[in-house]
């Protein structure tokens, strides 16, 4: 039974036989004429962004709005143009330059891609899939983004907003499962042209659906290019059924302790005493936790007499 019959079988009959029409044909020209029209202007996108420049991005935009990332998107590629230009500076100056976009250890992870592409690829960001994934932090998200959006390739790119668009349009459900499923992975590459260019822009059209359109707390049915051919609208948007849906709770957890010690070794230009951090956080035992994470994570360097900075390799 293909995605079609299993959408359209509990559907009424009318609806059913509108939407018998194969999917993916039915989806790609709606969407990418769409997002032809209305696509946001990302210095990303541009041409002159190179491969670096969107596997800078995609580092950053993990769990973190466009909005926060593009001041430090254009500070970072001023300073580092080239993979090599940053893996010649400390670890440490990464952190510090990633600022306040959240889940720092990115950063290091960054420069640790940076780093090997520098020391394997002459510096150049490798096209070849197998070879982006093999590239110290770089998952398989990150790996087929850059492959899809930079070098034009053909691969299923899931991010939160095109699952969510996948979950809707085709599955039926008000939001997709807490974490990717092999299942979301077989539909996604079920999905993709037959073309890479054309593949390419579905994945980027798909991705900005959801981030304009088809978004989490209020989507904009009225606006977009495939309502009519919505699984979940055409099911009368049933309500979420599954697992709760993790928050993203952020005031008095580590992670706020974590930023609050950050933020203060990103301003020093010398190593910090810990009565400096103690001044942080009152709490003492959270506070030990949250230094300890850092130290554990490679983010903050512990020097002898009680001191710390950002690591320099």
């Amino acid at each position: 039974m293909t995605v079609t019959d299993r959408t359209t079988a509990a559907l009424p009959e009318a609806l059913a036989e509108t939407l018998a029409e194969p999917l993916p044909g039915a989806l790609h020209g709606p969407v990418i004429d769409w997002f032809d029209a209305h696509a946001r202007d990302l210095p990303w996108r541009r041409p002159e962004a190179g491969a670096w420049g969107v596997m800078v991005s995609e580092f950053m935009l993990q769990q973190t709005p466009v909005s926060r990332v593009l001041p430090v998107y254009e500070q970072w590629l001023a300073r580092w143009p080239r993979p090599a230009d940053l893996a010649a500076e400390p670890p440490g100056e990464a952190v510090r330059a990633w600022g306040r976009l959240g889940y720092p250890r990115r950063a290091l992870r960054l420069h640790g891609a940076a780093a090997a592409i520098a020391e394997r690829h002459g510096g150049e960001v490798p096209s070849d899939h197998a070879e982006l994934l093999a590239l110290p932090g770089v998952g398989e998200y990150t790996a087929a983004a850059v492959a899809s959006f930079a070098y034009g390739q053909r691969h299923a790119v899931l991010d939160t907003n095109v699952r969510r668009v996948f979950a809707r349009a085709v599955s039926g459900a008000q939001y997709p499962p807490n974490a990717t499923t092999a299942a979301e992975r077989k539909l996604a590459r079920s999905l993709l042209p037959e073309s890479e260019p054309v593949a390419a822009r579905w994945a980027a059209a798909t991705m900005e659906l959801g981030a304009l359109v088809c978004t989490a707390r209020t989507p904009a049915c009225g606006r977009c290019p495939i309502a009519d051919r919505c699984a979940w609208r055409a099911a009368g948007s049933p309500a979420h059924d599954g697992p709760p849906r993790r928050g993203q709770s952020y005031a008095g957890t580590d992670r706020q302790v974590r930023g609050k010690l950050l933020a203060v070794l990103r301003e020093a230009l010398e190593p910090v005493p810990q009565v400096v951090l103690d001044a942080v956080w009152d709490e003492p035992v959270q506070r030990a936790r949250a230094l300890d994470g850092l130290v554990a994570d490679g983010l903050v360097e512990p020097l002898e007499g009680g001191t710390y900075r950002l690591p320099l390799g």
